[in-house]
């Protein structure tokens, strides 16, 4: 998701407006409110009355909360209540495991055919039964070219034989995705691709029923799952979504009767809540980390909040990160942009604004995804002087480089932006920040009307090729800056074949090695949680990649 808290999860992060979430979001994170009417936009819509087995959790607005389009992490928290996938991701066993499948899938001699059965007896919302056609006709949607906003998260179908026929407008089908019978998906690939599994655990490559073709409308603003928890009414934009559990669910029935997502301005005035009784889950601003921790104890495990333990600071599946427009005269030569690299001191920014509890980037690739030297990026050190070195001897002046810092405004970046911009003064590069709201600032994204844009990326599934292939894949629909490397394309699809999985990985690691030394990115720092559950909670777990456990939540 990007982050975009909005990070993307291999989902883009949005850091700071709720968290990268995803994207995840940046990754920017996610957080819950309560039935207060504090929410922060203007559509004049009374808060409901919730009763006291309910959770409120700060998000800020998110993009999309229908499936076919979760792209960051405000948008997933509300999907993956809502939704259930064939398989998850247990971050327990660390692998995949069955959810609305029955097991896990059959797959064939050669690799390229994964047969899935489902479980029996699963329903929609809406009393329509879950069956294979479901799934065929909720991945389908995802890759529709025929949507009215085409999604940003179709690279994840690349690999099924078909997509790229669908995608393009030219079938009908994705042939690749069978539904043999009611409760048989039968999924053909193009070529194999040992991780497949862990991508069939993306929250919204999920079923969706008729309803979402008939009335897609509606369903863009209510959407109907299959998950622990249903919509009771349709998205109220910039103040809050309602759930509730769905009492007809297969799984284990949730112990909270619903979910009350308070849609706020910022994290800040989340935080305000949550200290007022509000808000049972929010980010905790910066610079007071240490204090909350003081007064309301530090989790255990880093990523469940119980009583007396309620601050997470768990390292996240998630990278923060800048993306240069490759368009721009200057940004588009590679010493530029491992100057600019050199230049940011980022153990400053870790230290004065997150108290420690985050790293300094070394990579793209957390090291918690893969903790190999390999992937570790010469130029993300700090050394302004060798910065200044790097321009001189590709005889650029530094004073003819002007830089706009593009970031969304409602997500806590302002430090964190101003923090660079003073670095690359340092140096003689003049920049000027530009804040947008989270909806155009995406747009912005898309349409490349940015200098220097900050970005999150956090993990939909904890493997490398979710960190290289959406960014660096010279097609792939997160590579915002069109970045095109004809030896990176090759060795992605190369490496997604090896079935042995060290071999793989060592493959994965020169293709990011190889992505270090072009800079089409500039990582800043590896996310930690910083967020802070009410006493209130007497389990809540907010996973490595930003996914809000509420079917496992109970209130104390």
């Amino acid at each position: 998701m990007a982050e975009f808290l909005n990070k993307p999860m291999g989902r883009r992060t949005f850091v700071g407006s709720a968290l990268a979430a995803s994207a995840l979001a940046a990754l920017a994170g996610c957080s819950g409110g309560n039935g207060e009417s504090s929410g922060s936009g203007d559509s004049g819509a009374a808060a409901p009355s919730v009763g006291e087995n309910y959770m409120s959790f700060y998000l800020s607005e998110p993009a999309y909360i229908d499936p076919y389009n979760g792209q960051e992490n405000q948008g997933m928290a509300v999907i993956h209540a809502c939704f259930d996938s064939l398989l998850t991701w247990d971050y327990n066993t660390n692998e995949p495991v069955a959810l609305a499948a029955a097991d896990l899938p059959a797959v064939s001699e050669d690799g390229l055919t994964y047969t899935f059965t489902l479980r029996e007896g699963m329903t929609f919302h809406n009393g329509d039964p879950v069956d294979a056609a479901s799934f065929k006709r909720g991945w389908e949607r995802v890759a529709s070219p025929a949507m009215a906003t085409p999604s940003d998260i179709c690279y994840h179908l690349a690999p099924i034989a078909g997509y790229d026929e669908f995608h393009a407008g030219d079938a009908d089908e994705i042939t690749g995705v069978v539904a043999v019978d009611d409760l048989t998906l039968q999924v053909t690939l193009s070529a194999p691709m040992a991780d497949f599994p862990a991508v069939v655990c993306h929250p919204s490559l999920v079923p969706v029923p008729q309803a979402a073709l008939d009335d897609p409308a509606s369903f863009l603003e209510q959407p109907i799952g299959n998950g622990a928890f249903k919509m009771d009414e349709p998205w109220q934009h910039n103040q809050y979504i309602l759930c509730s559990r769905f009492e007809d669910y297969y799984g284990e029935a949730p112990a909270l009767d619903g979910v009350y997502f308070s849609i706020q301005a910022d994290p800040d005035t989340a935080y305000r809540g949550f200290e007022s009784g509000d808000i049972d889950f929010a980010q905790v601003p910066l610079g007071q980390l240490e204090d909350n921790i003081e007064k309301y104890g530090e989790s255990e495990d880093g990523f469940t909040s119980t009583p007396g333990k309620q601050v997470m600071t768990g390292t996240e599946l998630s990278t923060y990160y800048l993306i240069p427009n490759l368009d721009d005269e200057n940004l588009a030569k590679k010493e530029v942009r491992q100057a600019i690299s050199l230049a940011i001191d980022r153990q400053a920014i870790v230290d004065t604004l997150y108290e420690g509890y985050r790293e300094p980037a070394n990579s793209i690739m957390p090291l918690s995804i893969d903790d190999n030297e390999r992937n570790i990026w010469e130029f993300c050190q700090y050394d302004p002087e060798r910065a200044k070195q790097i321009l001189a001897d590709a005889g650029i002046d530094p004073s003819t480089i002007k830089v706009t810092l593009d970031y969304n405004g409602d997500g806590g970046h302002e430090d964190i932006m101003s923090s660079i911009q003073a670095n690359l003064s340092e140096i003689g590069i003049e920049v000027t920040q530009n804040t947008l709201e989270w909806a155009a600032y995406l747009n912005s994204l898309s349409d490349g009307s940015y200098g220097l844009a900050r970005l999150g990326w956090t993990a939909d599934y904890p493997i490398p090729d979710n960190f290289l292939y959406p960014n660096f894949f010279s097609t792939a629909d997160n590579n915002y800056n069109g970045y095109n490397n004809p030896e990176v394309d090759a060795a992605i699809l190369a490496a997604r074949q090896i079935p042995d999985e060290e071999q793989r990985r060592q493959a994965y690691r020169e293709v990011c090695y190889t992505v270090g030394e072009d800079m089409p990115v500039i990582p800043i720092m590896f996310y930690a949680h910083n967020y802070v559950s009410s006493e209130r909670m007497a389990t809540f777990n907010y996973d490595p990649s930003t996914i809000p456990h509420f079917e496992t939540a109970e209130i104390a």
